[in-house]
Formats: C-alpha cells, structure tokens, sequence
C-alpha cells in the first residue's frame, strides 16, 4: 500500500478534496477502514445515520432519505458502499445512489456484498457495481465478529453458551473484519493514474474453512469460554433470529443461506486476502486469542 508522510498526512477538518465516501463508516468494517485510510493520508468522508459528532467529517447519510445523499456525495471520487443492514432489498434505494456517483464522476466503487448473496435482488446489484467503470465487489465469508455480541451467534454464546445452527456439519472460510477493510484500503488506495484493475470480483476467506462446532472448540479452549452447538432447522432458525431484532423476512432470508451450508457451498478459501494485502489473512485462532474477553462474564 502506498504511504504518506506525517508532515503532509490529511486530518479531520483539513480541506478535504477529492476523496473517499465510507458508507456504514461507524459499521464494524466502516470503523477499521477509515482508520486505515487515514492512517495513509487520505480524507475519508464517514456516512452514517447517527453522525460522530466530534469528527467534522462525519456527515448523516440514511439510504431511505436521498435528501441527505448530494451532500455526502459532493466532492468525493471513490465510494466504499455498505448496502442497508437487514434490508430485505437494498438494491431499490442503493441503484438510484450509484446512478447519481456515476453522473457526479465517481472513479472507483468498492461495493461490501457477501459470498451467498442473502437478498433476492443482491446479484443484480453486484452486476450493477461490476459493469460501471472502477466498480468492485468484494464478496466475504461468514464474518468472524459474529461470534461476537451483538451479533445474534455471539449473544447466544454469552446467554446461553451455545451456538444454535441449521448449517449441520457445513464449513465456512470465516474471515476478520480487519482483514476485509484491508482488502477495501488496498483497492482504494490504488494509484489514480494507474488502470482499474482487470479483476472485478473478489471472493475473501480467511486462511481455512471451519465448521461451527471446530469454531465452538476453539473458543472453548483459547478463550476458556465452554461452547456447545445446537443443531436446529431453518424454520425454527429463523424464529430465534427474530427474538434477537430480524424481521421476519430477513430472518428467514439469513436463516435459508445458512442451511445451504449444508451442501459445502461455502467450503472455499480464496487467496484474495494475501493477493491484496501482501499478509496472510487472519486466523479463527487469531481472533479469538485478540478478542477472548469478549466472551468473559464481564462481557455478558
């Protein structure tokens, strides 16, 4: 990745030109990359529905209001785009959004989709990103976080101190967040006089598949966390899903791709992550050693 020196470093409230628009910029992902990106000089614009408010570049951005879009866009020439969370479709206000990059010269859109895609219109919003000059998509694994509250797997861990799962004996290549936000700086960083890279789509695991149940003993054993699994349907999956804030209908959306795990779709490692970042992507024994008090009784 390229880097700037400490004496000509960007810093919140500096002019800042043309730069990047970090849709979710308080997300989980949103947070680590504009750490990133500032860590390498560039102005980063945070979009958010609550703003930060001692950051002067953080501005409210809510996908359902196209009033608050012409102000987060203006100025901004590469976008990473995180689409509505548990939108059942996103693709109806992201599109119109994407339209209004495109006609403002927008150079480079890295668009955060997922490996399954969950919603029923998400692939043609991926064909969208992907046909449009400079459009990337970046489709990751199961998050890594999700073991983690507030994600419902990680606060029935903390409850109960189960996993509940309808994948059966399915793996996944679980991947960091870090790791994906990395992805996301390396893409964004590229040189502005250099072409758009030939690769449009880009799959990101971490370094091997695991199932839930390896995942459980691995927590159990590094972060002293006991964790059983619980093998349920997708109908009775979905409905634990809707006592922790799904709706119904995402609920059921989340709850079918996880089922489909059954069939090894997603036992699949990438290269992307050491492609991009010149590192290795994380481990799950990684994670869990970085982040094992977030299974402590304090953290419950």
């Amino acid at each position: 990745m390229p880097t700037t020196g400490d004496d000509t470093r960007y810093r919140p409230g500096d002019d800042p030109g043309p730069g990047v628009l970090v849709t979710g910029g308080t997300g989980k992902v949103g947070r680590e990359l504009v750490t990133l990106l500032r860590g390498h000089g560039v102005p980063v614009r945070v979009a958010s529905r609550a703003p930060v408010a001692e950051d002067p570049d953080s501005v409210p951005f809510d996908w359902f209001d196209r009033g608050t879009h012409a102000a987060a866009l203006d100025g901004q020439d590469r976008i990473f785009l995180v689409t509505p969370p548990n939108s059942a479709d996103p693709a109806d206000p992201v599109i119109p959004f994407l339209d209004e990059a495109h006609r403002r010269g927008v150079r480079t859109v890295v668009l955060l989709s997922s490996a399954v895609p969950l919603q029923p219109r998400a692939p043609e919003l991926a064909a969208r990103v992907r046909d449009q000059s400079g459009g990337i998509v970046l489709r990751p694994s199961g998050f890594m976080q999700n073991f983690l509250s507030p994600h419902p797997v990680g606060r029935q861990i903390l409850r109960d101190g189960e996993i509940r799962t309808a994948s059966g004996a399915g793996r996944m290549g679980w991947i960091d967040l870090r790791d994906i936000a990395a992805c996301a700086a390396a893409l964004l960083l590229a040189d502005r006089a250099a072409p758009q890279a030939d690769q449009r789509d880009y799959l990101l695991t971490g370094p091997r598949t695991l199932s839930y149940v390896e995942a459980a003993a691995i927590i159990s054993a590094t972060a002293a966390k006991p964790v059983r699994v619980v093998h349920t349907d997708e109908e009775a999956l979905a409905a634990d899903l809707q006592t922790v804030g799904f709706s119904a209908e995402f609920a059921a959306i989340y709850a079918r791709a996880e089922a489909g795990a059954r069939s090894g779709r997603d036992d699949v490692v990438s290269t992307a992550v050491p492609d991009l970042t010149g590192r290795p992507a994380r481990t799950f024994e990684q994670f869990v050693r970085d982040h094992a008090a977030g299974w402590s009784t304090a953290a419950a």
